[in-house]
């Protein structure tokens, strides 16, 4: 089972869940610890799940592999912290739950970049994908400066430098579908792009023909 499916598999199982529960809160009437619990639970996998689907869709184009396997094992990590705070196994510690936090915000922008470089686009617009990777990191860089720092006496300055960094993130991930279908509107972008895939699927058939192989030595 590929990355992908199993990520999706997870999504459709969780938001089932959530919708299991939410019903049976509404028939019985009842909302307690557990079930705010079970549902956070749900929630966590759910999120768990997009994040997962943002970075497994980019490591099955074979591109870049580091990148989407980073996200990933972050994600996964993120998912075990927020549980075991949601359970109250590790919420008492303020390390543990900055640790949490910064888990979740890597999570988050790992599976974002991952997203956008999803696009295939054009030499004259690839420095939007690196803009993009440059913002994104220094949104997350201050917002983990404030959870680790808490600094005093330039609030007014962060939350702006804030909004400047979230407004060109919103911009660029907006932007970015777009270059994409400018990157290919063009007959010699649409050949270029054919010829990286049937180089892609070669290297994928030379790979499999090698561990059928392999498998006929043994």
């Amino acid at each position: 089972m590929n990355l992908k499916r199993l990520f999706l598999y997870s999504l459709i199982g969780s938001v089932a869940i959530s919708a299991l529960i939410g019903i049976v809160v509404l028939l019985v009437g009842s909302f307690d610890e557990i079930s705010v619990r079970v549902l956070m639970t749900t929630l966590t996998v759910t999120a768990t799940s997009i994040l997962g689907l943002a970075c497994g869709a980019y490591y099955e184009t074979g591109r870049n592999g580091l990148l989407p396997t980073i996200g990933i094992t972050v994600t996964i990590i993120a998912a075990v912290m927020t549980l075991l705070i949601v359970w109250d196994i590790a919420d008492d510690s303020e390390l543990f739950v900055k640790c949490a936090v910064t888990a979740m915000l890597l999570a988050v922008s790992f599976s974002h970049v991952s997203l956008l470089s999803l696009a295939r686009l054009d030499s004259r617009f690839e420095w939007t994908n690196l803009a993009a990777r440059i913002v994104i990191g220094a949104l997350v860089g201050l917002i983990l400066f404030l959870v680790w720092i808490d600094p005093e006496g330039s609030g007014d300055t962060l939350a702006r430098t804030m909004g400047v960094l979230s407004i060109l993130t919103a911009t660029l991930t907006v932007v970015t579908p777009v270059l994409h279908k400018l990157s290919h509107a063009e007959p010699g972008d649409e050949a270029a792009e054919l010829d990286a895939e049937i180089a892609s699927l070669k290297e994928k058939l030379a790979e499999l023909e090698a561990r059928r192989a392999n498998l006929a030595e043994e």
